[in-house]
């Protein structure tokens, strides 16, 4: 077992709307958690090599339990039916210890989210922290309908701490989000967004005038195809193996092949989970975490997803 690996049990599953359900899990042997911040995930490790992501949307505490919340994909890979259809409270498996890739900036006067669907889920231990702390904050919610909306009752106990605007679609006068008007109401705002791909798309437009480290972003997958065009060869310098990567094949492809053990979990570059060190050459980054500088540096790639500009790559492997 890996070291990051930490076995739990699951307490509880709830139905938190429609097609979501929270899965709560505590420690096998009794200790105590990893402390985390607001807006980290942690990995589920389901079966075999089923691995996914999600975001942990109650605050730490007291290290007893984490919780996420999971919404049924109609075109899931397997992870959340598995998780809708398969998990049981009482089952044993693994997790990852948690991982931030969209943090919160505490000190921000005025903060500004913007929740898709399950996007709710990495955003309400950030407005958690922040009523906590006594800040500002607007949260604008967009669903199909209130019923496909999670943690309604937990935004209400904390409503009059910040500003709450809900967009339901099946509701008669409800005010459509516009990105462009939340921008402008605040522009020396930090601003939050997670949810499907085109609300995403449109909140990168929207806020171009927006100086990009006011800008967070999570995504649910990545924003460009991942880098199959092959050709090139990786380099594993702790073992000395070389691997050549042909077209139609990713990184992480050929390291499964090989036998070449690599943590992963969502194949798409989003949850940083196959973080790997570039010792030489210069990836071709596909993945939606890394900063510009970060890509520039070409100390780091996602082998999920990223190839290879150079003839060959060298990782710390």
């Amino acid at each position: 077992m890996s070291e990051k690996e930490i076995p739990v049990r699951v307490r509880q599953i709830r139905y938190e709307a429609n097609t979501i359900v929270s899965v709560e899990v505590s420690p096998l042997d009794g200790t105590v958690l990893p402390s985390f911040g607001p807006g980290a995930h942690i990995d589920l490790i389901l079966s075999g090599s089923l691995r996914r992501s999600y975001s942990l949307y109650k605050p730490y505490t007291d290290g007893k339990t984490y919780s996420v919340a999971v919404h049924r994909d109609p075109e899931s890979r397997g992870g959340s039916l598995y998780v809708h259809d398969t998990l049981r409270v009482g089952d044993k498996l693994k997790i990852s210890a948690p991982k931030n890739n969209f943090p919160l900036r505490e000190d921000a006067e005025q903060s500004v989210f913007i929740a898709g669907g399950i996007g709710i889920t990495p955003m309400l231990c950030m407005l958690t922290r922040l009523s906590e702390l006594g800040r500002r904050w607007t949260l604008h919610y967009a669903a199909r309908s209130r019923s496909a909306a999670a943690f309604l009752d937990e935004i209400a106990v904390i409503a009059d701490k910040g500003e709450v605007v809900c967009h339901f679609d099946d509701e008669k006068g409800g005010a459509r989000m516009n990105l462009d008007a939340i921008f402008t109401a605040t522009p020396t705002a930090h601003f939050y967004c997670c949810g499907p791909e085109p609300m995403l798309a449109a909140y990168e437009k929207a806020g171009q005038a927006i100086p990009r480290e006011q800008l967070h972003v999570e995504y649910f997958s990545a924003r460009e195809e991942a880098a199959r065009e092959g050709g090139y060869e990786v380099e594993l310098h702790r073992s000395g193996m070389v691997l050549e990567v042909p077209a139609g094949k990713s990184i992480l492809d050929i390291l499964i092949a090989n036998n070449v053990s690599v943590p992963f979990a969502c194949n798409d570059g989003v949850c940083g989970t196959c973080e790997t060190r570039v010792l030489s050459g210069r990836p071709d980054h596909r993945d939606s975490i890394l900063t510009d500088e970060e890509r520039a540096a070409c100390n780091t790639m996602m082998v999920c997803c990223s190839g290879s500009k150079s003839a060959r790559l060298v990782l710390d492997i």
